[in-house]
């Protein structure tokens, strides 16, 4: 078994709250991580439980013996009603761990958030580090505390990084050697897990208009949101869209990346960017099966993207830091990756699927530095073997291996 990242988080959250949620997406280890602790646990999947909690949901709250796991909170949201008056009755820290592959705070049938009650923690598919051993090497805090030098490069070849990105980051896809075999588990995720949860969260009366959708979007990882545009193309009203597009971001399949403004410009677009959150099922709905597959792709960088995208989640995520990452583009067409931010510290970062790097690689985030009134350190992640400085003292830039993530 894996040592994830959210342990330690999640051991510390249930000694200062009476309530603790543990969310992220179907099959990331949530329950696995939580049966590893000593409460009572009920799961909702189970019909019995579930029939219990909703007849009677307060009653079925009090009668608990505490601490207690609810394991797929979102199938019974009417029990927060009970938790929430059990918590005011008697707050005792760590008794309440809930877990849901659905954010349950924000869904439409969950009419009390709980605040003041409750601490949010999600758990995301492993990242590199978790699958390497390395649960306490956090790229984020490094960076903001340590800087860009204090990064570990680890001599791991291209085709294993590629390999790494094709699968993603679910434990059970871990466990599957062949290429057939992981498709099939990717089919089967997409058919069951997702469907279930969509189901759970919202009002679905059309469930291959929906799967419709997912197939439109999914390729279109890394690109602005068109919203009139995926309408067209999905032969749905924008309203429909709208809903789609939240619900997955409630099952925690999609992220929608805000755009980075400032003082620095007037001329930015303000249009989200869309990214699917493993860049395992990503390649999957391309195709992609192989590294020789993946290099020969006209796809390539868009999947190394979206890689490093879902690996920043995770690491800010479980970060001390907890800095905002927006995306820049310019009307201009001046565009960066992704902008790091915490207080008057900023990280451009640009990423490339090649395995060399030259100076024209920094082209936007030299002028996103010169206009700055705020230090900001460039970084273009690519996937050569060593960290290399493109800058100087005063504008410092740093060509980074991919493999400071693994």
């Amino acid at each position: 078994m894996y040592k994830r990242s959210a342990e330690t988080i999640l051991k510390e959250a249930l000694k200062i709250s009476p309530c603790v949620l543990l969310c992220g997406a179907r099959q990331v280890g949530k329950s696995t991580l939580c049966l590893s602790l000593e409460n009572e646990y009920r799961v909702f999947d189970n019909l019995t439980q579930r029939e219990a909690a909703l007849h009677d949901p307060i009653g079925y709250i009090a009668s608990l013996t505490k601490p207690i796991t609810l394991d797929e909170i979102q199938k019974v949201p009417e029990v927060l009603e009970g938790i929430k008056i059990d918590i005011d009755k008697n707050r005792v820290n760590g008794n309440f761990l809930l877990t849901g592959s659905a954010n349950v705070l924000d869904m439409k049938k969950a009419k009390d958030t709980l605040a003041g009650r409750i601490i949010e923690i999600p758990m995301w598919p492993l990242s590199q580090k978790e699958i390497h051993g390395k649960t306490e090497e956090n790229i984020i805090d490094i960076l903001f505390s340590k800087g860009v030098e204090k990064l570990k490069s680890i001599n791991i070849s291209y085709e294993k990084i590629l390999t790494s990105i094709i699968d993603g980051g679910y434990p059970e896809i871990l466990k599957i050697d062949s290429a057939r075999g992981k498709s099939l588990w990717f089919n089967s995720y997409i058919s069951t897990y997702v469907e279930r949860d969509i189901r759970d969260v919202g009002e679905l009366r059309d469930i291959s208009a929906f799967i419709r959708f997912f197939n439109i979007i999914a390729p279109r990882s890394c690109g602005l949101l068109n919203k009139s545009d995926l309408a067209s193309d999905a032969n749905l009203s924008e309203p429909t869209i709208n809903n789609y597009l939240s619900m997955l971001e409630m099952i925690y399949q999609i992220s929608l990346l805000q755009p980075y403004s400032s003082n620095i410009s007037k001329r930015f677009i303000k249009s989200q960017k869309l990214f699917m959150t493993d860049s395992g099922i990503f390649c999957h709905l391309l195709g992609i099966n192989s590294a020789d597959e993946l290099i020969n792709s006209s796809r390539k960088g868009d999947v190394v993207e979206t890689f490093v995208y879902s690996e920043l989640l995770k690491h800010i995520g479980y970060s001390t830091t907890q800095p905002k990452i927006y995306h820049y583009r310019t009307n201009d067409k001046k565009e960066i990756d992704f902008i790091l931010q915490r207080g008057d510290k900023i990280f451009a970062i640009e990423v490339k699927s090649s395995q060399t790097i030259k100076m024209d690689a920094f082209k936007h985030i030299i002028d996103f530095q010169d206009k700055s009134s705020q230090k900001v350190v460039g970084v273009v992640f690519y996937g050569g073997e060593t960290i290399l400085s493109f800058g100087n003292q005063e504008q410092q830039r740093y060509a980074v291996p991919l493999n400071v993530l693994f």
